[in-house]
């Protein structure tokens, strides 16, 4: 057996020198983190470097992806790719246990503050089906109708980022949504409807 040589003291570094050594590298470490992954995982870019690298736009394009993705997540469902479901059963009704094919499909913006108003004709007894989802902020909504004297409200919600369900008309008119962007940045909502109903009006 050979046994290893004793290590010289003078060569070994001093605990002075191992916490010094230590400290740069948890420095090269918060460096590292602010300017390569932050830009290139979270298209966050505060000293400039990752724009220089390429790597801001790599991670925005990331962070828009998993909004997508988490947008039809929550609109389809998990599990297999919802796109390719739609694909094959979009134009049709199926089973029980197969996904619904959607009528319609309505995407907006509003900025803070910004308000609007979607709505389906439906006549008396009608259902309509539907499925929302917000990306970017949260959302303010009133889904309710009002015609001729008749008015119902079928759900206030506040802070919201998505919702699905089904309303049955109780009288002929338009039946729909009061949407109202209540956060401090632009926000996305995709409304996907199919059912009973003539038309989409948006006042």
């Amino acid at each position: 057996m050979y046994n290893a040589p004793k290590p010289n003291l003078d060569d070994l570094p001093t605990p002075v020198t191992l916490r010094r050594y230590s400290f740069i590298a948890a420095i090269g470490a918060v460096a590292i983190g602010v300017m390569v992954y932050l830009p290139a995982e979270y298209g966050t870019d505060p000293t400039g470097v990752g724009s220089i690298l390429g790597l801001t736009e790599m991670g925005e394009i990331k962070q828009q992806l998993a909004a997508e993705a988490a947008a039809d997540e929550a609109l389809h469902g998990g599990g297999e790719s919802s796109s390719l479901i739609n694909d094959l059963f979009g134009l049709f009704v199926s089973s029980a246990h197969a996904q619904e094919a959607w009528r319609d499909e309505i995407t907006f913006t509003l900025a803070p503050g910004e308000s609007t108003e979607i709505k389906a004709t439906m006549e008396e007894d009608a259902s309509l089906t539907y499925a929302w989802v917000a990306t970017g902020g949260r959302v303010n909504f009133d889904l309710h109708a009002h015609a001729e004297g008749n008015e119902v409200s079928y759900e206030v919600g506040r802070g919201q980022t998505d919702g699905q369900g089904t309303i049955t008309a109780p009288f002929t008119g338009d039946h729909g949504w009061f949407w109202r962007n209540r956060d401090k940045t632009d926000l996305k909502v995709v409304l996907q409807l199919s059912g009973d109903y003539t038309e989409i009006v948006r006042p």
